[in-house]
């Protein structure tokens, strides 16, 4: 090999890892770039009277999809804000639960207010009241004691938080007397309010059972298929479950199957809608025959798949399917 030569190829090794020097400056230093792209999530903060409803409340919004957390320090929020903005968009919603339980880091609450109104997060502060009276009668009826009665009466501790939560009632952006709401009210006024334009969500799932085993205990809706044939008694299809094509096929051919799956469906539809007016989230449809196997497993696919198809997120369960 030549000196030239040589001199050529060290010339041209030499401009390559610079190169590769340039590329790796560019790839690292667009790192920060994405970081800085992190969405800081919308946070609620959900507070107010002991026995309003707080609970109710934080079910219904985690129900909508947001990350919720109980009793959280009032220190901790912006940490969890923090956190969420690290998700990567898998936590764009928090809503954290404060009240009278974290009393010793309630005075942080202003000082994280603060911070977060610094940081131009957007916060809503939800506040659930409720009268003496209506607060005295919860409390007395699950038979505890208010969190700052101490050595008093309940009405002692209600005039108590009420002091400790004036200002905080007086800066909320939404105050909800809940003292003649029952659960599902509430719900709706919340749902109203974070739901967006969007319908509140149902769940469902579809479980085939065999009425030999028993009744599925969490069921809402029970659909019995005992009145079609049976293919057990046909010993080409006896060994096969619903799941079968020629199981069923031979299901679907039977007088009334189609009908009864049609009639079904729309009473299904209006039943959703009942539900996601009172704030119903999960529904379950067992659906049975007499061992589970053949007869309600074809029919919990079809009506499964009918509801998926009506927008409803569908889950189909085989709870009796590989029992002899």
């Amino acid at each position: 090999m030549s000196a030239e030569h040589a001199e050529r190829r060290d010339t041209e090794h030499a401009e390559r890892s610079a190169a590769e020097r340039r590329d790796g400056a560019q790839v690292s230093t667009a790192k920060p770039a994405e970081a800085d792209e992190a969405k800081t999530p919308e946070l609620v903060i959900i507070s107010g009277m002991s026995g309003a409803g707080r609970s109710t409340a934080a079910k219904c919004l985690e129900d909508l999809g947001w990350f919720v957390v109980d009793n959280l320090p009032p220190a901790l929020i912006p940490t969890m804000v923090d956190l969420g903005a690290r998700s990567q968009g898998n936590v764009a919603r928090i809503a954290a639960v404060v009240d009278v339980r974290g009393r010793r880091f309630f005075d942080n609450l202003k000082q994280s207010l603060a911070e977060l109104d610094a940081k131009e997060v957007t916060r809503r502060t939800v506040f659930l009241e409720a009268s003496d009276d209506a607060l005295v009668r919860r409390f007395e009826s699950v038979r505890r004691p208010h969190p700052l009665q101490g050595d008093g009466r309940i009405v002692n501790g209600i005039e108590a938080e009420r002091d400790l939560l004036r200002e905080l009632r007086g800066d909320a952006d939404l105050v909800i007397d809940t003292s003649s709401l029952n659960v599902h009210e509430l719900r709706a006024k919340l749902d109203a309010q974070f739901a967006g334009e969007e319908e509140p969500e149902l769940r469902a799932t579809v479980m085939s059972f065999g009425f030999k085993y028993g009744l599925p205990v969490d069921a809402d809706l029970v659909v019995d298929c005992r009145f079609l044939p049976n293919p057990h008694w046909v010993p080409e299809l006896r060994p096969f479950t619903g799941l079968n094509e020629e199981v069923s096929g031979y299901v679907f051919n039977q007088p009334g199957a189609k009908e009864f799956l049609d009639r079904y469906a729309e009473l299904l539809q209006l039943i959703a809608t009942g539900y996601r007016r009172e704030g119903k989230r999960y529904v379950t449809v067992a659906v049975g025959c007499t061992g589970g196997k053949h007869r309600s497993v074809a029919m919990s696919e079809r009506l499964a798949r009918r509801l998926s198809d009506e927008g409803v997120e569908t889950v189909v369960v085989h709870r009796d399917m590989g029992r002899e």
